[in-house]
């Protein structure tokens, strides 16, 4: 072990000094967090650096989300920091999420000293005398996870961590830092850093493999389906996306959660593939002589109600991965196939075949009407897309108002549209939110409904401390309407257990936070309005409105049902 905190000798400084100023040498703004003792000198090296902002949380959980929404808008690495025990293991959902995802993070944990490891110290995870051990909780859930035995070793590990958070598949890297490693002085490395990993090399495209899909298009006669994935916008690929779609003369699709890797104003654009998507991408897959799959392997919630089209469709694929169905596959970084099939086709841009256009699912008939004193999903939405700026972020939590805001929100121009299908956890979008505010300084829309704000929504108090430009939109079904009509719809009856008393969530807000600008929206107008005030001023928004836990959402599971009479129609709990 180096010396301790208290030798102060020439060329050494504390790990956690070393460890803020890499950070910032590798370009990290923030890190989100929650303290605590064994994560305590971080923070005060943080602090004392200025160079990094903490920014502390109220949960663990929605610390994750924070980096999650940080590194989605900005593509930068994001850095989480907790303390050991509880703390630690609250991280493992966020974790999850960004792992499945493929979120590039930097997860901080403190540990127990090392002194005490196996001797029965507080919240002990060494693993030794039959503890806990946080490498074989942190290792399923991260690209690269290691214990700092040693300050020296610090340096290479930061590097490694950095690296493999970065190298796809990219996702969390975890460190976990005793308390006293942290405390160690550390003899200051030459450079280049140890921190700042370099940019990741990627191999040009296969030769074969380019000539074989460029068989497969040429044989398209002129009706291509692209359905764009997530990849695109965490590659920075949408210029050549377009490039590509415009030179095969195709249509565009994509999937739930990639609305923002095309322009959904763009006569080319289909609409969304899958289970919250358009009727109008499964007949241009049965036009399509191939379908083209741009930086998406295609997974169920993006395949729904399209296996029959695409088995009778040429399926190529673009990206980093081979895809979950059958196809000619083009492996590499997302950038550079799009730029290898486009520089081979004609260099003039053909217009895609005719088609309907991403047009609504039909609202729920007569016997699914929507209670009076609520305002129905579409109408809602309508009003988000009439106060959107054309350069805000989105993020869109589960359930049924992230079903309805999917299938009926355009995405910004100029912004990030944000929906968590990793792992799908409520409440993600609350932290998310904030730390893509904070990051980049833009108003950030967070759509969710009440379940998930009951998970999270107390980061509402994060974004009032640190005056973060995020509005908040919860949709107030008192229930967890998605569960209560699954329940209904599959099961023969709602047995009520999904659905909550009454409250009045912008009033307890407004109680709770005086300096917040609160609005309980009675009708559509009423949302439109106070979601305009909220842009027009700095700092957080809240906005509630009433909705109907029997509201069918556009989602494809249940739209068989969407006509059908139900006893509980006209109730509200």
């Amino acid at each position: 072990m180096t010396s301790p905190s208290d030798g102060s000798a020439v060329g050494t400084v504390r790990l956690v000094d070393h460890l803020a100023a890499e950070l910032a040498g590798a370009g990290v703004t923030h890190v989100f967090g929650v303290g605590g003792a064994n994560i305590e000198d971080l923070y005060d090296a943080l602090h004392r650096g200025r160079a990094v902002r903490g920014v502390v949380a109220k949960h663990e959980f929605s610390a994750v989300t924070m980096a999650d929404g940080y590194a989605r808008t900005t593509r930068r690495t994001g850095v989480v920091a907790a303390t050991s025990g509880g703390g630690a293991m609250n991280l493992v959902p966020g974790l999850a999420e960004a792992y499945a995802s493929q979120v590039p993070l930097l997860a901080l944990v403190g540990q127990p000293p090392t002194g005490q490891e196996g001797r029965g110290a507080f919240q002990d995870s060494s693993g030794r005398a039959g503890s806990l051990d946080a490498r074989e909780v942190f290792a399923p859930v991260s690209r690269f996870c290691a214990r700092v035995e040693d300050a020296q070793a610090l340096p290479g590990l930061l590097h490694r961590a950095l690296a493999a958070a970065r190298t796809h598949p990219r996702g969390p890297a975890v460190l976990l830092l005793p308390k006293d490693v942290q405390q160690a002085r550390l003899r200051v490395p030459r450079r280049p850093p140890g921190g700042a990993a370099p940019p990741v090399a990627v191999p040009p495209p296969d030769g074969a493999a380019l000539s074989a899909v460029l068989d497969v298009l040429r044989r398209a006669a002129g009706r291509v389906l692209v359905i764009a994935g997530a990849e695109v916008a965490a590659a920075d690929a949408g210029a050549e996306l377009a490039e590509l779609a415009g030179r095969l003369g195709a249509w565009v699709a994509v999937t739930p959660d990639a609305k923002d890797v095309f322009d959904n104003r763009d006569p080319r654009f289909a609409g969304v593939a899958g289970v919250m998507g358009h009727a109008n991408v499964e007949e241009c897959l049965r036009r399509a002589e191939v379908c083209l799959l741009a930086g998406t392997r295609l997974p169920t919630l993006a395949r729904g109600g399209l296996d029959e089209a695409l088995a009778g469709t040429d399926v190529v694929c673009l990206g980093p991965e081979a895809p979950f169905v059958a196809g000619t596959t083009l492996l590499g970084g997302l950038k550079e196939t799009l730029r290898a099939v486009t520089g081979r086709l004609p260099a003039r841009p053909r217009p895609c075949p005719p088609h309907t256009g991403p047009l609504p699912t039909p609202p729920p008939g007569p016997a699914h009407r929507v209670r009076a004193r609520t305002i129905p999903y579409a109408e809602a939405v309508a009003a988000v897309e009439a106060a959107l700026p054309e350069d805000a972020h989105v993020f869109v939590d589960a359930g049924n108002a992230g079903a309805s805001a999917i299938h009926l929100l355009p995405a910004p121009r100029h912004g990030r549209f944000v929906v968590a299908v990793g792992m799908g956890g409520m409440g993600y979008t609350f932290g998310a939110g904030i730390g893509a505010a904070l990051a980049t300084g833009r108003r950030t829309y967070v759509l969710a409904g009440d379940g998930s704000f009951f998970m999270h929504g107390m980061e509402v108090h994060t974004a009032v401390e640190h005056s973060a430009p995020v509005t908040f939109v919860v949709f107030n079904n008192n229930a967890h309407a998605m569960c209560s009509l699954r329940e209904e719809f599959f099961q023969g009856a709602g047995r009520g257990d999904d659905l909550f008393a009454r409250t009045d969530l912008a009033a307890g807000v407004a109680a709770a936070f005086p300096s917040l600008r609160v609005t309980g929206a009675g009708d559509a107008a009423e949302l439109r309005e106070a979601l305009l005030r909220g842009d027009a001023g700095g700092g957080p928004a809240f906005v509630a409105l009433a909705c109907d836990p029997h509201e069918t959402p556009p989602f494809l599971p249940f739209r068989p049902f969407a006509t059908r009479p139900s006893e509980k129609q006209g109730e509200f709990v």
